[in-house]
């Protein structure tokens, strides 16, 4: 086995770095016994790999080949089958089990427990080893198997014996064991190569190195011996070496005492420039310090000046209190150094900067709410001026509608927003130091702007009522009015009372009052009679002018509302922060106004984001906007129903303008709003015109014709188009159509089945074949599949209408041959038919005389004036019924020839009449009337 160790070892595991600890031979258990070599090895580099190699012979018998590995890791179990008697089967459990029969049990005990020695010392994982006698499972020894295992040239040595094997060994002699360097090993392998017999006779070779050695040790004694003279030498040599060091050793003493006196002084010296030093650092910081203080909470006569006189008024006044104010605010903002705060001097200078700071502030905040009394004064006077001219009595109405209509436009606030611009960096410099006044000044401005925006837009929008209708209310409306110097004067006073606040009472003007013109269609099936008036007497013009002034409203506030808050973010620097103190919450009225919390004067409270700020602002400023564009769409409404198509079109197509802007802004959550009334509005105009088809009434006493609805539907569909083109909510038109289209649909049906005048066909055909006319002209998308609808009602009205009305003009020949037809149905052959005795060819001749041309052309021509009674001439069908008529007699005259051919061959009997005869006949008829 000790040869097969070392020739597995030399063959397979040396050339792959590795070394062979432990073999056993082992066969396949239940098998042909096919022998075989289980290896345990690790490898020679770090770190360490622990397997087991199966290795086998080749077929020829000459080597042997590595068949498979494992790694020691993954072997979870090994069974030993009996821990008590003598057994040579184990199984080793990897991905698999393997069972194996070991040659003898005294190898598979050494092969087990070189397995658990390498478990214990390299792996974490602990292997379970089952049906194992304990005395094999013992402590892995200090001393690694691998050192037991000398390597020579890259060659492993034999072992000393088999009680140096990895189950066991002599500790002390491994511990003696020292690996050959490179330079020894070369040095051995010359003197082996030297010797002839260094491995045939490994004795011979060792007593000759001993030789060698003894012959080296000698000449090693004889060299020490021939040197004792120089050594002597040497010896006299060193003594003379310690006498000088003893001569140079008491000169240095001396010198040492010499400069012990030196040193003393020199210590003095130093000290004192230590001193010095130190206090030429102190004067310097201090002299730092102080030039820190003076620089930084020094602030010159002239901003001091400009604080407590500088002109607010003025462009340079200005400039000069904002870089006084901007001066004082770094100096009171100075980051003091550890101690500066305890300096009385910083004390009183901090003092004075709060002084000055107060100061100013009241200056500002007064100044700024007299600039905002004064503008707002301003303002109110061009007001009241406009105002006053429609408010004087006798005056000319017409002359003051002829202003306003070009007027109509809302007063321009750029100068104000440009003067109050001048301050906005002073506003910044307020609100960072005093919240407290930039919270009042804030809550002014809303108050001043409110009520000034709330007299200019209820003006505004009461032009625009009075360009709407064409009336105004006789001038007592106004007696209310104060005279506009009284009336100023008020306003003026109460924007200066104790709180800030404005009180004076805003002018009220009444809402216009819509007078119906005369003349006025009072058919309760209309559409578009919608609030007592009737869309017939307003024509194209009209519903453009509304659309125009509707339009020029929007526009109008749109501008104004960007240019307000545009001011107001820049003004009181809303912008420059992402999270600003409100002064308001986000509880809002209904009418756009808002509740402020109770709390201290000065303290700033949390709004989410300065956006909302300022729509909040802008929601005081403007809390009369929505209200005004309701009641403007409710008199819009009120006038004509279709207004709101055109106020839907506008209104979405502003909200989606301002929507793109800001979506969050005040103005587009303020149209939005109105967007939901104005679509509120026009859901009910629908709402209101299938109402009124249901309701309609049909006399008795006349023919139907075109229903009322299905011509005004034509007319809404007409006027949608033409509003609704391009626009974004072409959806709501479409659904609105479905709506409609079904309703019609449904209540022509309706009508037609209570007409008692008209025939139900006559209605369904005239009615369908206007709607089909109608879609097929508009080519609305949407209702493509009720233009076919419309189509088929029509067509199959049409026939059963012909159908019915023409009946059978031949009615004794009609029997006749429907005798004919029922003798063959029960089975006579058809040219068996003229020997029965009814129906034989005397009878025929004599149905036939009964029915002449004359005869024929009368009947046609009662039917045509009974025709003519039943339509209308607004639709103009006579002439296609009368043709539809036409083809199907034709069609009965054919099929009558046709039984005559088959049933009576030969007869010679024919019809006094033919279809020439027939179309002249209706020909005729139809130019004669």
């Amino acid at each position: 086995m000790t040869a097969i160790k070392h020739a597995l070892q030399r063959d397979i595991f040396t050339p792959n770095d590795e070394r062979l600890l432990s073999i056993v031979n082992v066969c396949k258990a239940g098998k042909k016994k096919k022998n075989c070599f289980l290896c345990a090895t690790v490898t020679t580099e770090r770190p360490v790999q622990v397997k087991v190699v199966k290795v086998k012979k080749s077929d020829k018998g000459d080597f042997y080949k590595r068949q498979i590995a494992w790694a020691l890791r993954d072997l979870a179990v090994v069974d030993a089958k009996d821990a008590i008697k003598e057994n040579p089967e184990f199984d080793l459990h990897f991905e698999k089990i393997y069972k194996w029969v070991a040659s003898s049990t005294a190898e598979k005990n050494a092969f087990i427990s070189c397995i658990w020695k390498l478990n214990q010392r390299y792996l974490r994982k602990k292997i379970d080893f089952v049906h194992v006698s304990s005395q094999l499972l013992e402590e892995l020894p200090k001393v690694t198997e691998e050192q037991q295992f000398l390597q020579v040239g890259g060659k492993e040595s034999v072992p000393s014996g088999e009680n140096q094997s990895v189950t066991g060994g002599d500790e002390e002699a491994v511990d003696e064991y020292q690996e050959l360097n490179a330079r020894e090993e070369q040095d051995i392998e010359i003197m082996m190569e030297g010797c002839e017999y260094a491995i045939s006779n490994a004795e011979a070779f060792a007593e000759r190195l001993s030789r060698e050695l003894q012959v080296l040790d000698g000449a090693n004694i004889q060299s020490i011996m021939a040197s004792e003279k120089q050594v002597n030498i040497l010896m006299k040599l060193l003594d003379e070496a310690l006498k000088e060091v003893d001569q140079i050793e008491l000169k240095l003493s001396s010198y040492e005492e010499m400069l012990q006196s030196v040193k003393e002084q020199m210590d003095q010296i130093s000290e004192s420039n230590h001193l010095i030093h130190l206090s030429n650092t102190n004067n310097v910081k201090l002299l730092s310090e102080i030039e820190f203080l003076v620089n930084h909470m020094d602030l010159a006569k002239g901003h001091i000046k400009a604080l407590q006189e500088g002109d607010l008024a003025s462009s340079r006044g200005i400039e000069a209190c904002t870089n006084a104010a901007d001066a004082l605010l770094q100096c009171m903002n100075v980051a003091l150094r550890p101690g500066h705060d305890m300096l009385l001097a910083v004390k009183q200078q901090q003092q004075r900067f709060s002084d000055l700071r107060e100061h100013f502030a009241r200056r500002l905040a007064s100044h700024l709410n007299n600039v905002f009394v004064q503008q707002f004064t301003q303002a109110l006077l061009q007001l009241y001026n406009r105002s006053y001219f429609l408010s004087v009595p006798g005056h000319d109405q017409s002359s003051t509608l002829a202003q306003h209509s070009v007027e109509l436009t809302l007063p321009n606030h750029h100068p104000f927003h440009r003067d109050l611009l001048r301050y906005a960096k002073l506003m910044e410099w307020l609100k960072s130091t005093d919240y407290g006044k930039y919270e009042g000044l804030t809550k002014n401005y809303m108050d001043y702007l409110s009520r000034l925006y709330e007299r200019e837009i209820k003006d505004f929008f009461e032009v625009a009522k009075i360009k709407m209708t064409g009336t105004t209310k006789e001038s007592k409306k106004f007696a209310t009015l104060p005279r506009k110097e009284s009336a100023v004067k008020q306003e003026t006073e109460s924007l200066h009372g104790s709180s800030g606040k404005l009180t004076g009472s805003t002018s009220s003007l009444n809402k216009l009052s819509v007078q119906s013109s005369g003349n006025r269609r009072s058919q309760s099936s209309s559409l578009l009679d919608m609030g007592n008036m009737s869309a017939s007497d307003l024509d194209v013009a009209d519903r453009t002018k509304f659309d125009k002034i509707f339009e020029q409203v929007l526009s109008e506030l749109e501008p104004l509302c960007l240019a307000e808050q545009d001011f107001i973010s820049k003004f009181f620097k809303l912008q420059q922060h992402q999270s600003m103190p409100g002064t308001m919450t986000e509880a809002e009225d209904l009418d756009g106004g808002m509740s402020s919390r109770q709390h201290n004067a000065g303290t700033p409270l949390p709004v989410s984001s300065e956006k909302d700020m300022i729509r909040q602002m802008m929601i005081k400023i403007f809390r009369c906007i929505e209200p005004e564009l309701n009641n403007l769409i409710a008199l819009g409404d009120k006038i004509d129903s279709f207004n709101s198509l055109y106020m839907l079109v506008k209104m979405s197509h502003h909200v989606w303008t301002a929507q793109n802007v800001d979506p969050a802004s005040f103005l587009s959550t303020t149209l939005g709003n109105v967007l939901v009334t104005v679509k509120r509005n026009f859901d009910k105009c629908i709402s209101n015109q299938i109402r009124q088809m249901e309701e309609v009434k049909i006399s008795k006493k006349s023919k139907v014709g075109i229903l009322p609805f299905v011509a005004e539907f034509e007319e809404f569909a007409g006027l949608a188009e033409s509003i609704f083109k391009n626009a974004e909510r072409r959806g709501d038109l479409d659904k609105a159509y479905t709506k409609l289209i079904r309703g019609v649909f449904v209540n022509v049906e309706k009508v037609a089945n209570e007409s008692q005048k008209t025939p139900r066909d006559v209605v369904m055909m005239e009615n369908f074949h206007h709607i089909f006319a109608t879609l097929s002209r508009l080519k609305i998308s949407c209702l493509e599949a009720e233009k076919k609808e419309a189509k088929q009602k029509y067509t199959d009205h049409l026939q059963s209408y012909v159908i019915y009305s023409l009946g059978q003009p031949l009615e004794k020949l009609n029997h006749f041959f429907e005798g004919v037809e029922a003798r063959v149905a029960q089975g006579i052959r058809e040219e068996e038919v003229s020997y029965q005795l009814a129906f034989n060819k005397q009878e025929l001749r004599k149905v036939i005389k009964e029915y002449p041309g004359k005869e024929v052309k009368k009947g046609l021509d009662n039917l045509y004036k009974k025709v003519d009674k039943h339509l209308c001439e607004e639709e103009n069908l006579l002439q296609v019924v009368w043709h539809s008529m036409q083809d199907e007699f034709i069609r009965q005259y054919k099929h009558f020839e046709g039984l005559i051919a088959r049933c009576y061959p030969g007869s010679g009997v024919t019809m006094e009449f033919t279809i020439q005869d027939i179309l002249d006949y209706c020909s005729s008829i139809a130019q004669s009337h």
